[in-house]
């Protein structure tokens, strides 16, 4: 039996008396349990029935001036939609309104493209990051009591702290699940910094630094457990870190905080070595079991928290009603740009479904069977069995050359997949409880997504067109624009204009990349090779208890 399952069983205890201490269960009461039953069904069912014909209406959130590279719901009910992008601006449209058209409040500060966003754990706080390398802190606290009547689209305030303690771009921000002045920032210049704002901070600069080998691309503090986060780099590695072993004084430190390491190295029969795709974001479901890593040049990967195996891997082989797409029609890839998925199931009481863009215009919504089902229709082959029998187009994961592959199942058929832009895809965030879905990236549009028409923050939603732009062949024209847009000012910091010429001209820009980028062969541009300098710090593959309390708290 492998020492890693010792965590799956106290992962299985703690479900049973409930997955945090702070959270507190009412005894038992039989009249609630046999009411509350049928009614939870009921619910579930016309949920799953709305859900059935995907997001089919559609409305265009404008005000944004450049790309929209990051958008972030506010936790629990979600009030508050955050977006930011490469207009230096981060926008907070309101969802308590009855009919959401434009943004309420517009929060300045930034001094370059902003790619991150989080709120803090009760929402007073919103950070934002980016490649102006600082961190700015903004009180959203302040907001809750204004109304659509009183605030407009000029309203604006500015940051009340800001952080300059990373030497280039920040590509992520999480906060803590119960502190608001608690977070973490990731970056490529390698540093993971745990920031703590509460007064009287007991950890040096020093000490709530830990530096990487890699530049980092991602990291998600867990949804309940306070003291456990996951991160991801440029050389694919995804780990599961424990704070009480990656901060504080050195001696206490011990294998760069790391609990588990993900499998996420690509093997492939034809290939005679691995590839090492780059992890450039990760997210938790709400409850934290699941973790999803989106890949470039591969799927987006499911994992259960306990599992170091990937579950699942959701493609776009097939359109949401079956029918397989034609090799001529493009369908999902990633291979340009930084992109984040996530995980929701509003109006659910889990996040069975998981969304993310892609290069061929659109998003997609995959539902996520339970993790149980997942991990019986996993394949698993013994390295003898996969260098002896052929394998035609079967890609697996595997730990080593020489080690066990693991082939996930295949989510092929998308839940939906949603149109209405006319470039890549960058972000996607899914409503807490209502039932929308918001998508953005190249274009200054944010798109809000509805499987009806009207909801109690949006009024008389028109129905997404049912195709999207083709990606035509370079010529002459395109050429021109393309070079306008390379050489060219940046389109948004200037004068506003009332044409979309520098949104052309944009897209213009990521249509060429895409035709010369497009689509790589993820086994062709990321090699592994097993001695490589990029995995000199794969870690000794230590596992330890992160469920013990008896580890001391100082570090925080």
């Amino acid at each position: 039996m492998k020492p890693r399952t010792r965590i799956q069983e106290q992962e299985h205890e703690r479900a049973s008396v409930g997955m945090h201490t702070r959270r507190t269960f009412n005894r038992f009461c039989p009249t609630e349990s046999l009411t509350a039953r049928p009614i939870h069904v009921a619910r579930r069912d016309a949920l799953r029935k709305f859900y059935e014909c995907g997001f089919p209406y559609s409305r265009q959130l404008t005000a944004h001036k450049s790309c929209v590279n990051y958008l972030a719901f506010s936790r629990h009910g979600g009030r508050w939609l955050a977006s930011a992008g490469d207009d230096f601006r981060v926008l907070l449209w309101d969802f308590g309104e009855e009919d959401v058209l434009r943004p309420g409040h517009v929060f300045a500060g930034p001094s370059g493209n902003v790619l991150a966003l989080d709120f803090s754990a009760t929402n007073q706080y919103l950070y934002s990051g980016g490649a102006d390398n600082t961190i700015l802190k903004y009180d959203v606290s302040t907001l809750r009591g204004v109304g659509s009547s009183s605030i407009g689209v000029r309203d604006s305030s500015s940051f009340v702290e800001q952080y300059r303690d990373h030497d280039v771009s920040i590509r992520a921000l999480t906060c803590h699940p119960y502190e608001d002045e608690i977070f973490f920032s990731a970056s490529e210049d390698g540093k993971l910094i745990l920031h703590d704002g509460r007064a009287g901070g007991r950890m040096s600069a020093a000490q709530g630094t830990l530096q990487h080998t890699a530049a980092f691309t991602g990291a998600q503090h867990h949804p309940v457990m306070e003291h456990v986060f996951a991160t991801c780099d440029v050389h694919g590695q995804v780990c599961l870190r424990d704070t009480r072993m990656a901060f504080g004084p050195l001696l206490r430190r011990s294998n760069g905080g790391i609990v588990r390491v993900y499998n996420t190295k690509l093997s492939r029969k034809s290939a005679g070595y691995l590839s090492n795709p780059e992890s450039s974001s990760l997210t938790f479901d709400r409850d934290g079991s699941k973790l999803a890593v989106t890949f470039l040049h591969y799927f987006p990967t499911i994992y259960a928290l306990s599992d170091p195996h990937p579950l699942a891997i959701c493609t776009g082989r097939n359109a949401p009603d079956g029918t397989p797409i034609s090799p001529s029609q493009r369908t999902y890839t990633n291979s340009c740009t930084m992109k984040s998925g996530a995980f929701g199931g509003p109006g659910m009481d889990e996040d069975d479904m998981y969304g993310a863009g892609s290069d061929d215009f659109r998003a997609y919504v995959w539902k996520i069977p339970p993790l149980m089902t997942l991990q019986g229709l996993r394949k698993e082959i013994a390295a003898d069995d996969w260098y002896t029998r052929e394998w035609p187009d079967t890609v697996a994961f595997a730990e080593g050359k020489w080690e066990s592959r693991y082939v996930p199942l295949e989510i092929s058929t998308p839940l939906a997949r949603l149109n209405g832009h006319k470039s890549i895809v960058n972000s996607v965030a899914i409503h807490p409880s209502l039932l929308h879905v918001v998508t953005s990236g190249v274009e200054r549009q944010i798109i809000l997504h509805s499987p009806t028409s009207s909801s109690p923050a949006v009024q008389n939603l028109l129905p997404t067109p049912p195709t999207v732009r083709t990606l035509q062949p370079q010529d002459p024209a395109a050429q021109r624009t393309f070079l306008r847009a390379l050489f060219g000012p940046h389109p948004t910091l200037h004068e506003e204009t009332g044409d979309d010429e520098g949104e052309d001209e944009t897209i213009t820009l990521f249509d060429h990349i895409l035709r010369a980028e497009g689509e790589a062969d993820v086994f062709t541009v990321r090699r592994w090779g097993e001695d490589s300098a990029e995995d000199s710090e794969d870690e000794d593959g230590t596992i330890i208890d992160i469920f013990d309390t008896s580890l001391s708290d100082s570090s925080l």
